[in-house]
């Protein structure tokens, strides 16, 4: 087993998920330089409908983006692994983890079978690893809408989300806190609206996590 370690190690040396580079001994996930300079994003009290609360690692710019990108359309989906331990050590310290269920905004099943993968299912289920957690279903997407990032204003995203998302099992979500993950959050009408069905459903609080936020008025590719 040593051996395979040793060899794998050889052939696919652990590099920086945001810059590429290879990281040093002493170095995990992220390199020296972008733990100094990456666009960490602080712990915001900015309000979303429906949302409790929200956290992000980065703001989504620079290499931030290029790594999302190459995540979900380049075949890098074992970055998945660095963001899990990111996030969960970022909800950690900032004390977010105060829920009883964590879930995830689906992607529909035409855009996963074209990608793959489902990103933030990916994430999630990290992440339960992380936190020794698992993670539990509690939407599914019941329409192919057109994608966010091609769309302008904050109304017209919030009716393109508009009843895209269905409850799976509302036992499942009654009373419940709930910490819904995410990729990217710009506008806040995709969480929004996910948050708004989970509480109609009985949902008692619904916080949010993402890898990376907008900062206001960015457009973003989803």
């Amino acid at each position: 087993m040593k051996l395979l370690q040793m060899i794998s190690a050889w052939l696919y040396p652990d590099k920086c998920v945001l810059c590429g580079k290879l990281l040093q001994k002493q170095e995990t996930d992220l390199c020296r330089s972008c733990r100094i300079d990456a666009p960490e994003c602080p712990v915001n009290r900015s309000k979303y409908p429906y949302l409790n609360s929200w956290i992000a690692l980065w703001y989504y710019e620079d290499k931030v983006r290029r790594s999302l990108l190459h995540y979900k359309f380049y075949g890098k989906r074992h970055y998945a692994n660095a963001y899990a331990r990111l996030l969960g050590m970022k909800l950690l310290r900032e004390e977010k983890l105060d829920v009883d269920v964590i879930t995830w905004v689906p992607i529909s099943q035409k855009r996963k079978r074209q990608r793959g993968f489902d990103q933030v299912e990916l994430l999630a289920d990290k992440l339960g690893q992380e936190l020794r957690t698992e993670p539990m279903p509690l939407l599914k997407k019941i329409r192919n809408n057109a994608v966010q990032s091609g769309i302008v204003g904050q109304a017209e995203r919030r009716a393109n989300v508009l009843g895209v998302y269905q409850v799976i099992d509302p036992e499942k979500i009654e009373g419940k806190r709930i910490l819904l993950l995410d990729d990217i959050l710009t506008t806040g009408a995709t969480v929004g609206e996910c948050a708004r069905v989970l509480l109609t459903a009985g949902a008692k609080e619904v916080h949010v996590a993402v890898i990376a936020a907008a900062r206001q008025h960015k457009k973003v590719d989803r």
